[in-house]
């Protein structure tokens, strides 16, 4: 089960995401915050495995909130659902230690599975947000790692994960176990000496 905490300034947005989340059988609302001080109380009281943040928040803002959180728990996942996906919050909210990405005009199903990967170590984003990420990336590394050392599959795990893809996903198309595609994902970390999932997929599209 997925231990999922709700910070929200709006009633109404954590109602409807509690219902959603509520529709499935390993999603669990287990806490609302309606602030970013109020998250991190949560936070440490119930120990949750992702928190749904919002950034626009009275008092502390989701962003602060955000590096709080991540400082004090690193098992924390913190996945950002919000209105303002422009630059401005997106940056920050990365910088503070946000996992993953969303603006809230995504479909529910879309939401559901980023809390489930967030949970599971992954980054899930927008599409049009990670496009930005890798432009202003690309346009501000040109010193980014070579890649003459990866093996022929891992080039195509590579490939696959800079469209945004799942582990799961990337399994699928690839044939090949969950497993065997963790396993790719980190030795192509170790190997290009990238830190995270968004920095693999900006790196394979500035090799493009």
């Amino acid at each position: 089960m997925i231990r999922t905490l709700l910070a929200d300034d709006q009633q109404l947005v954590r109602a409807g995401l509690r219902m959603l989340c509520d529709t499935t059988d390993d999603i669990e609302v287990v806490g609302e915050a309606a602030g970013g001080a109020e998250a991190i109380r949560l936070v440490e009281r119930l120990a949750p495995d992702v928190v749904l943040m919002d950034l626009h928040m009275p008092g502390m803002d989701g962003t602060t909130a955000t590096a709080r959180i991540v400082a004090a728990h690193p098992a924390a996942r913190v996945l950002v659902l919000t209105t303002f996906d422009d630059d401005e919050h997106l940056y920050p909210a990365l910088s503070a230690g946000a996992q993953g990405f969303l603006g809230k005009d995504a479909p529910p199903e879309q939401l559901l599975d980023a809390i489930r990967r967030t949970a599971a170590g992954e980054s899930p984003f927008s599409p049009d947000v990670l496009t930005r990420i890798v432009r202003t990336a690309v346009a501000a590394r040109p010193d980014r790692p070579r890649l003459d050392g990866l093996t022929d599959r891992e080039r195509d795990v590579l490939a696959l994960l800079s469209e945004g893809l799942s582990n799961a996903e990337i399994a699928e198309r690839l044939h090949v176990a969950v497993s065997t595609v963790k396993t790719h994902v980190t030795g192509l970390m170790t190997k290009t000496g990238v830190t995270n999932r968004v920095k693999l997929a900006v790196l394979a599209r500035s090799h493009r």
